[in-house]
């Protein structure tokens, strides 16, 4: 807030000749009492000045009289248009729209031989090609093509970890293919992630299966019909390996979604939909889990970092939208083949909530952070550019040829996941930009 400057202009009074030399003395008289009397006039004039010196700082002088080095301010709250850019970079990435690009991917499903069958969209038949060839226009500068040597320069001699949901390991492979156009990596055995291996940088490439990012079981056909987390403990299986991490990159989300139970401290903190399965417990949603299961994550890395001394970086995948026609699970499709106009489709209020916990919580985190220095915390924000694309989801196609004896009365689709390649190759050319700059805000070296 800026200061207001207030002018005081004192007027100069006339006064007539007084030829009474009965008033001469009170004429001598009267500078003696104006220098006497003026402080008093002005003492309140001076205390209402003290008492809102704090209106007229700015607000970084504001933050430091109230919080002393600004330890830990809450969090104020994101709406869903909000421009969040990549730290220390003038560009804001995320808002913008889609735009025709003939020159169209740098791989494809032949190309690269580590795309997972049920995203190999084009290897499996689908017969249009149109959504290969956009590319995400942001609305203040322009986003460069992905060039994998400078990504793998600025990955020289170090290992940078996807850890999450089945998106998480969508946008590893999609990495991987990018970077495979210039060097090949290899496979490396890893008790519990697939880590490979890129031995012209000595950099590594992994990704951890941690839906929750906390301990928990995941629902299956065989076993419980709802997940179990314990939101206060860290999953072990990225916990583990994490002072071998030099960048933790965060995705998670639709894993909360379904029927859970929660624990906190060994105790039954609530579920979500867990009347149907008999179960007395109360019913808190999964916003508030979903917070705690991200705090604890983020934690655990800070307190990693106090300990141990090293600098990492952490970027945390705010929600992906899905594009069912339908209910997911009452065969809903995703048939669009193009991309939604800006203003055609808005966030959803769950997308928008979850996205904006995601981006409170690191907010959080990094002002822990800044206590001490070598963590970096940023937010890739795909919600919106993911939303408008509905056509880059393998749909039927998650399957080879879904339709070549015919159209059948029920065909699975997938329309969370994204076609290999597709828009979610966007989304490491918007990692990349993130990489190119420090902690310091200067911008890296690639040697």
């Amino acid at each position: 807030m800026e200061a207001q400057k207030y002018a005081f202009k004192m007027k100069s009074s006339t006064t007539t000749t007084l030829k009474d030399d009965s008033l001469c003395l009170s004429k001598n008289l009267v500078p003696y009492t104006l220098q006497f009397l003026l402080p008093i006039a002005l003492l309140p004039i001076v205390l209402l000045c003290i008492y809102f010196y704090p209106l007229f700082l700015t607000k970084s002088q504001t933050n430091e009289l109230h919080y002393g080095t600004i330890s830990s301010p809450p969090p104020p709250p994101y709406p869903v248009n909000n421009k969040i850019k990549a730290e220390n970079n003038s560009c804001d990435y995320f808002n913008g729209k889609w735009i025709h690009d003939k020159s169209g991917p740098l791989y494809n499903g032949t190309t690269c031989g580590t795309i997972k069958e049920g995203q190999n969209c084009m290897t499996n038949g689908r017969p249009d090609s149109n959504y290969l060839y956009y590319r995400w226009k942001p609305n203040e500068c322009n986003l460069p093509r992905f060039e994998p040597n400078t990504f793998l320069q600025l990955s020289k001699n170090k290992h940078i970890a996807f850890i999450g949901d089945s998106l998480a390991r969508n946008q590893f492979e999609s990495l991987l293919c990018m970077l495979s156009t210039v060097s090949k990596p290899k496979p490396v055995h890893h008790k519990g992630s697939h880590w490979w291996h890129f031995a012209s940088h000595n950099a590594t490439i992994s990704d951890y299966w941690s839906p929750f990012l906390v301990q928990g079981d995941e629902r299956s056909k065989s076993g419980p019909s709802f997940n179990t987390m314990h939101l206060d403990r860290v999953n072990e299986r990225w916990l583990k390996d994490m002072d071998g991490m030099d960048l933790i990159f965060l995705s998670f989300g639709n894993w909360f979604n379904v029927p859970s139970i929660y624990y906190e401290n060994g105790l039954v903190l609530g579920c979500l939909n867990c009347s149907s399965f008999g179960l007395n417990y109360t019913d808190i949603g999964f916003y508030v889990p979903l917070r705690k299961a991200l705090r604890t994550s983020l934690n655990a890395i800070v307190e990693r970092k106090r300990a141990k001394g090293k600098e990492i970086s952490v970027i945390v995948r705010t929600f992906s939208p899905t594009h069912f026609d339908g209910d997911w699970d009452k065969a809903g499709t995703c048939s669009k083949t193009e991309p939604y106009g800006n203003g055609e489709k808005k966030v959803g209020e769950m997308e928008s909530e979850i996205r904006r916990i995601q981006i409170e919580e690191v907010e959080s985190a990094k002002a822990k952070a800044n206590e001490f220095g070598g963590i970096r915390f940023e937010v890739l924000d795909v919600t919106e550019l993911a939303l408008l694309r509905p056509d880059g989801h393998p749909g039927a196609y998650m399957n080879p040829f879904p339709f070549a004896n015919g159209v059948s009365e029920h065909v699975q689709n997938d329309c969370v996941h994204w076609c290999l390649p597709g828009p979610i190759d966007t989304w490491n050319e918007i990692f990349l930009e993130m990489m190119k700059w420090d902690w310091k805000g200067q911008p890296r070296s690639e040697e």
